[in-house]
């Protein structure tokens, strides 16, 4: 079975950095795109990034310069690493796996962990 565990969560300065990991088990890397998502107390899942099987990122506009999107294929890591955070970051991010293509659409990706809360304060 497919399983995506995120894990690197936490609370954070505004302006600090947080590196956010997904570990796959079950899944090919290298045969599917990979995406973060993330979802604010009473606001609709938001796309971040997403990964190509090839490698090649993706990274929504309203984050663009201070997240990326990375992966390690041999050990099936998915990664975000997210810079000058700031307080509306503040959210549960989710990793999502299994899309042809690095969508930026949630409906894309069939698999999904559980989350891990991020807190950003000033």
């Amino acid at each position: 079975a497919v399983e995506l565990v995120e894990s690197g969560g936490g609370s954070a300065q505004a302006g600090g950095s947080l590196i956010l990991s997904c570990a796959a088990s079950g899944y090919d890397v290298n045969g599917y795109a990979l995406g973060w998502f993330r979802q604010a107390p009473g606001k609709e899942r938001e796309a971040l990034a997403a990964i190509s099987k090839y490698g090649i990122p993706t990274v929504a506009a309203y984050v663009a310069g201070r997240f990326s999107i990375f992966k390690d294929n041999a050990k099936k890591i998915l990664f975000l690493q997210m810079d000058n955070l700031k307080d509306e970051d503040t959210a549960i991010y989710f990793c999502a796996g299994g899309a042809d293509v690095a969508a930026m659409a949630s409906r894309r990706y069939p698999y999904w962990g559980r989350g891990t809360q991020v807190t950003v304060s000033s």
